[in-house]
């Protein structure tokens, strides 16, 4: 009976001395670190041709994937070809005209000495070559302009995303800038998190930290705090509880790696930022 109660006496300090040591190691462990929680930014842009037409094709559905230099769609470019060439063609008619009236002024000045031309003539000359040499500059900008267009006529993601939205269908009508994709941009992932004012000493542009979502024994993400907000504002009330709802914070932003795409835009995540490194940097 002794041994069986010396035996109990031993394991309930056996149990409470490992009690201890796991609430003091949690408690080394939080304070060591600095647990933010935040959502990954919801960042998109909508595509639009920069000119008005009839849409020709269109390569993507909602979901898939593209890349940055991805052709997206095309719309019809015959109005546009058709706007090159007559350029083009004023651009000869006039190269044409101004050659003609440079012959004229050369001749002019050859003449003028002999007297086989008035300095009115001569004169006329000059100012008709000048038009013709603005003339010229003017139908060459009208040529940029419409090779120009014919190339918005085409419109390419700017970035590596996933297609939201397809929001147009071959044969639509549309006008310049009307979306016809939304595109979700998947890199770099931003971290929208806030601190508390207490919690702003502890933090710096550049701080690493590790990027935790809600899944169990999910990946870790590696991250950096790239922005920290000068200004103080309410806490949101889609981040924090009723009672915090009314206290000043922070906002930052962590850029975070996102190889595998396992960051999604708007989830919720667990920011994990070590307060050694803090410390190490201030002792140096």
């Amino acid at each position: 009976m002794l041994k069986k109660l010396i035996f109990l006496v031993l394991l309930i300090a056996l149990v409470g001395a490992g009690y201890y040591y796991y609430e003091l190691h949690q408690q080394k462990k939080e304070t060591d670190t600095l647990v933010l929680y935040g959502n990954v930014d919801v960042r998109q842009v909508d595509l639009g041709f920069q000119v008005r037409g009839r849409v020709e094709k269109m390569f993507y559905q909602e979901g898939d994937f593209v890349r940055a230099g991805s052709l997206m769609g095309i719309i019809d470019k015959r109005p546009y070809e058709d706007q090159v060439h007559e350029a083009e063609a004023n651009v000869e008619s006039v190269k044409v005209n101004l050659a003609n009236a440079q012959k004229l002024f050369q001749r002019r000045q050859e003449l003028i000495g002999k007297g086989g031309v008035s300095s009115e003539d001569l004169e006329n000359a000059q100012t008709s070559q000048q038009a013709l040499e603005a003339n010229l500059k003017q139908v060459e900008a009208a040529l940029a302009i419409a090779n120009t267009n014919l190339q918005y006529t085409e419109v390419y993601a700017p970035t590596d995303g996933i297609i939201l939205t397809r929001i147009k269908e071959p044969g639509t009508v549309v006008l310049e800038g009307e979306a016809i994709y939304t595109l979700s941009i998947i890199s770099p992932v931003w971290i929208r998190a806030f601190v508390s004012e207490p919690q702003l000493g502890l933090i710096y542009p550049g701080m690493k930290g590790e990027i935790h979502t809600d899944t169990p024994n999910g990946k870790i993400y590696q991250a950096q705090i790239g922005f920290i907000s000068p200004v103080a504002e309410f806490t949101p009330k889609t981040v924090e509880t009723t009672q915090l709802r009314t206290d000043l914070v922070y906002r930052l932003r962590l850029y975070a790696d996102n190889p595998d795409q396992g960051l999604r835009q708007g989830m919720p995540v667990t920011a994990h930022l070590p307060l050694k490194a803090r410390n190490q940097q201030v002792n140096q």
